[in-house]
């Protein structure tokens, strides 16, 4: 049986990101991925939001985080000849002004400066398209990354280099035994049930969203109501996403349908098409911190999970530590370590 440095076990983006990293280090990895829909990376829109929420706050370390994450993408994106990564503005709306006024003062802060305009007047192809809000904020320096593309092009390399396997991990015993072999779980959602680390406090969030189709809208910006309009190309928008805490399945509704159409009818003057309607469950964690580290007594088992709805500028980053912390013995920043949970259970 040939002999791995690493096993994988999920080929979401977490999974291969960190495998990326491992290969490009020279390292023997192979990767299981059963290859079944509903997962998270595979209908993510990928943007990577320097500046999110009501309140205006800036992401998590994002002045680390996005310049890692632009180097990666686009290294990848000369190594092998695919496009992933593009650079995007996000035009938020503002309801009163009170909103205005929070963004009007935050603009001006040193540390919110590079990412935030502090005049924005409503683009013109808004113009009998967009209803008319209160005011805008026009966030810079932000992105959407192609995950689908990403993971699909690196799915189709390693499976005929042999280095992805589809299958479930559950069904390889002859593999998953090997005692010596670390086995790092990249599961997504799924790891909310996986035996080895189902005690972690994941707190699963379903997503539903509509790939819808806007003739002539034209949008090249990003735009930000209740709702999210991401621009796909060729008239098509990625449009979304619901929150729904504690769902009993992973399956599109239809009550979630319709409040997407109805938060779109509220933004657009014109016509749209349903194209598509799909769902996943969200690996979220309640401090919001990713999963990452070693099983307390399964030294050769890990996790690197729990990157919520900020993947795409998540994951290079981490994976690249914790690539090093595999192979290179730097300590496990404790952020993410996941020795800031006690175990309940093994």
């Amino acid at each position: 049986m040939k002999k791995y440095n690493y096993i994988i076990v999920g080929q979401g983006l977490a999974g291969t990101l960190l495998a990326y990293f491992l290969l490009q280090a020279g390292q023997r990895v192979l990767i299981i991925d059963e290859n079944t829909e509903g997962g998270a990376s595979a209908i993510a829109a990928g943007v990577i939001n320097p500046v999110t929420g009501r309140r205006i706050v800036k992401s998590w370390r994002i002045d680390e985080f996005l310049p890692f994450a632009k180097n990666t993408y686009q290294s990848i994106e000369n190594q092998y000849d695919i496009h992933i990564w593009q650079d995007r503005h996000i035009i938020r709306t503002f309801k009163n002004a009170e909103d205005e006024n929070e963004w009007l003062l935050r603009s001006q802060w040193a540390d919110y400066r590079p990412y935030c305009l502090s005049e924005t007047s409503p683009p013109s192809v808004f113009q009998h398209k967009i209803r008319p809000f209160y005011g805008y904020g026009e966030i810079v320096q932000a992105a959407q990354v192609h995950i689908p593309v990403l993971i699909d092009f690196f799915r189709k390399k390693w499976t005929q280099e042999g280095i992805l396997i589809e299958k479930n991990w559950r069904d390889m015993d002859d593999i998953m035994t090997q005692s010596d072999t670390p086995i790092i779980f990249c599961e997504g959602a799924k790891g909310a049930i996986n035996p080895h680390f189902n005690w972690l406090p994941f707190n699963l969030d379903k997503g539903e969203l509509l790939i819808v189709k806007i003739p002539n809208l034209n949008l090249s910006s990003i735009f930000k109501n209740n709702i999210s309009i991401v621009p796909l190309g060729n008239d098509l928008y990625w449009v979304g996403a619901t929150n729904e805490w504690n769902s009993p399945h992973d399956k599109p509704t239809e009550a979630k349908k319709e409040l997407i159409i109805n938060e779109l009818r509220d933004i657009l003057t014109v016509d749209f098409e349903v194209i598509d309607h799909k769902s996943a469950l969200r690996p979220t964690v309640k401090d919001r911190r990713p999963f990452i580290g070693f099983h307390p007594t399964q030294p050769h088992r890990a996790i690197f999970n729990g990157f919520g709805t900020k993947g795409a500028s998540l994951i290079p980053y981490w994976a690249n530590h914790f690539a090093d912390v595999l192979l290179r013995g730097m300590p496990l920043d404790t952020d993410v370590d996941i020795k800031r949970y006690t175990m309940i259970d093994v």
